[in-house]
């Protein structure tokens, strides 16, 4: 983390990336030169509520982060930023979203838990936008320019106040990952589900080591009844970026049994803080993350060591196992919303687990275009991860085998949706090669 004193001491001339957290009430005007080298700057964890007009002056600036500062109305003045592709004002107190306030270029639009009520039509004329964050906000509508925003590939509506997904949303051409959980629009969780979801004391488990922290909570390893060893994830309170971590443990008991989940033993209750939680299954150490979150370069794509290989028979494993338990949620009335390399686990065997439903969502199991539509949105996020899974794979591949393999990653992220294969036709294309 940047120092104002080093700023203002010139001690920074000619950084590309500023981080400057310092309890700020006003913009430091020292900011501005680093026009010259500035591309990325992090204003988050301040006292911000305005930006200077003349802000415009950092002509190379790419990135702003203005995360949980004190704006209520997105800066007018960044519309005149010539390079600016993204920008992050989640958990600020934004009402006001001017049309004037979004760049030419924008690619990647982060406004999570605000006070926004209503969107600009100027959104939709924004061609570059991919990746589109904007759950925990009062929404009742969309703009409808928005269905101009054919390299749209991430959108997060849940937790607003949206009675029904337009129809236009349903066949954006690249919409690949989408969230509504938490909008009066959403089909109820299987109440039977959750109510047959066992019931575990707070006074049976014993927490030991911390496993890692996510966005919705943080997961610790813990022996259950003093001789069971089990993962224990304690929910945060907070919106996330994807939605409530309160929508996400529904989805997790009302996914169900299936070989490519992690188990969920059961709902913990009687903690001291009435603090909610889930104890699952402890997965193997053997098991480690397919890839990395996207990167500010990626944008919507996720990031893979560049070392990574995969065996056909191990890389086709791995897609089959995906592919069937997409399926299955499918069939409960559950769309993942995040189906990615980095949401993975596997082995060197091949074996895989589908993890993290925070960005999950329910729709009705009838069959309907909407259900269907929804569904195929997801085969699309199939289809970007059997192509990376394909671009690695090193060996025992046979040329029949790819030409078949790349067609049916073609047809998963065809721009037709409805024209999109189901799960059940692509686990049994890819049955035909484990």
């Amino acid at each position: 983390m940047d120092t104002l004193a080093q700023l203002r001491a010139g001690l920074l001339a000619g950084s590309t990336r500023l981080d400057l957290a310092a309890g700020l009430t006003e913009f430091p005007r020292e900011i501005l030169d680093l026009a010259d080298s500035l591309e990325v700057l992090n204003l988050s964890g301040n006292a911000l509520s305005r930006l200077p007009d003349d802000f415009h002056r950092l002509t190379r600036l790419r990135v702003l982060f203005c995360d949980r500062n004190h704006f209520s109305e997105l800066p007018a003045c960044l519309g005149q930023c010539a390079a600016l592709t993204m920008l992050g004002f989640k958990s600020n107190r934004i009402e006001t979203v001017p049309g004037a306030a979004l760049p030419p270029l924008l690619r990647w639009l982060i406004l999570t838990d605000n006070r926004i009520s209503e969107l600009p039509t100027e959104l939709g004329e924004r061609p570059h936008l991919q990746k589109l964050m904007l759950a925990g906000n009062r929404l009742q509508r969309l703009p409808e320019s928005l269905s101009n925003c054919h390299r749209l590939e991430l959108t997060r509506i849940a937790a607003n106040q949206l009675t029904e997904l337009p129809e236009w949303l349903l066949t954006l051409p690249s919409l690949t990952w989408l969230a509504y959980a938490g909008n009066p629009l959403e089909t109820e969780a299987d109440a039977a589900a959750l109510e047959a979801t066992p019931t575990i004391p707070w006074s049976q488990l014993s927490l030991e080591q911390q496993l890692g922290e996510g966005a919705s909570g943080v997961i610790h390893q813990a022996l259950w009844k003093q001789t069971t060893p089990v993962a224990v994830k304690l929910y945060k309170g907070e919106m996330t970026s994807d939605g409530s971590p309160l929508h996400e443990m529904n989805a997790c008991m009302t996914a169900g049994l299936h070989p490519n989940l992690i188990r969920v033993e059961g709902r913990i209750i009687e903690h001291p803080q009435a603090q909610a939680g889930l104890v699952m299954e402890l997965i193997e150490p053997s098991y480690r993350n397919l890839a990395g979150l996207p990167s500010l370069a990626s944008c919507s794509r996720d990031v893979y060591a560049s070392d990574t290989r995969f065996s056909a028979g191990v890389a086709l494993r791995i897609a089959g196992g995906i592919a069937s338990v997409a399926e299955h949620l499918h069939r409960q009335g559950i769309t993942h919303g995040d189906l990615y390399g980095h949401n993975i686990m596997w082995n060197e065997h091949g074996d895989c687990l589908l993890g993290d439903f925070g960005a999950a969502s329910f729709h009705s199991t009838e069959d309907s275009l909407e259900s269907r539509a929804l569904q195929r949105i997801e085969v699309r996020a199939f289809g970007v991860l059997l192509g990376e899974l394909l671009e690695r794979i090193d060996a025992g591949l046979s040329d029949e085998m790819r030409v078949h393999l790349e067609d049916l990653q073609q047809r998963c992220c065809q721009p037709d949706v409805l024209a999109r294969p189901g799960f059940s036709e692509i686990v049994r294309e890819l049955a035909r090669f484990n």
